[in-house]
């Protein structure tokens, strides 16, 4: 029988590693410290109202139990990486941290219109689609082979005890001098719904009084008619 012998201090670091790996999600952290990194040091600077990219893999740990598709959870966590490079490339986060203030994700939706396969490559895009005095509204877009859009995600960042609109218009004097984009002045229609259904939400959790939407009419039995309004 063969005996295997090892120093202590292989075994003390092979505990720690299983501790380490065990608690603390590693790969996620040093995967968003490089791309960290790579954003700030190695890519191009870009306007606030710019589109950003990410290249990404589909592997086997972000299949779902299936092993057929990537895990609807993924999806948002990529983002954290496709977001951590806008806020770089952009310098949104530093200039909030320097005006004191900080960053929060308040609400986020996806919508999945075809699933990615394992070892499939795939490019997540980020764009500011509207902001307000305290939100920061980005919309993603997991594009796969063949230009084909998998997925739409719209995030809304909260900016705390900073304005938003003043950094927005900061960022435009600093990165965005000599660019040609359209202003953004109106909220987009499927967004203005999505708020309006976050804050029916909120009403409810609060306890306060929902607006009440108008009740539908009451069908008409057969031969009746419609009552005539009283003359005034």
């Amino acid at each position: 029988m063969w005996t295997v012998c090892m120093p202590g201090w292989v075994s003390v670091v092979a505990a720690g590693a299983l501790i380490l790996y065990g608690t603390i999600d590693v790969a996620y952290f040093a995967r968003m410290m490089y791309t960290v990194a790579k954003a700030r040091y190695f890519k191009k600077k870009v306007c606030i109202l710019d589109t950003t990219k990410v290249n990404c893999w589909c592997l086997l740990n972000d299949v779902d139990t299936l092993l057929y598709h990537m895990n609807n959870a993924r999806y948002l966590r990529e983002l954290d990486f496709a977001r951590a490079d806008f806020y770089e490339r952009t310098g949104l986060f530093l200039n909030i941290k320097a005006a004191g203030g900080a960053l929060a994700q308040a609400a986020s939706t996806i919508r999945y219109r075809r699933y990615l396969k394992p070892f499939t490559r795939f490019t997540i895009t980020s764009k500011v689609i509207y902001w307000d005095e305290k939100t920061l509204f980005m919309e993603h877009e997991f594009i796969g082979p063949g230009g084909f859009v998998h997925a739409v995600a719209v995030c809304r960042q909260r900016i705390i005890d900073t304005s938003a609109s003043a950094i927005v218009e900061l960022l435009l004097q600093l990165h965005c001098s000599g660019t040609c984009h359209p202003p953004i002045e109106k909220m987009p229609p499927e967004l203005e719904l999505w708020v309006q259904s976050n804050e029916l939400s909120s009403a409810k959790l609060r306890g306060a009084s929902a607006p009440k939407l108008a009740p539908e009419p009451k069908p008409l039995d057969c031969g009746e008619t419609l009552p005539t309004p009283a003359s005034e």
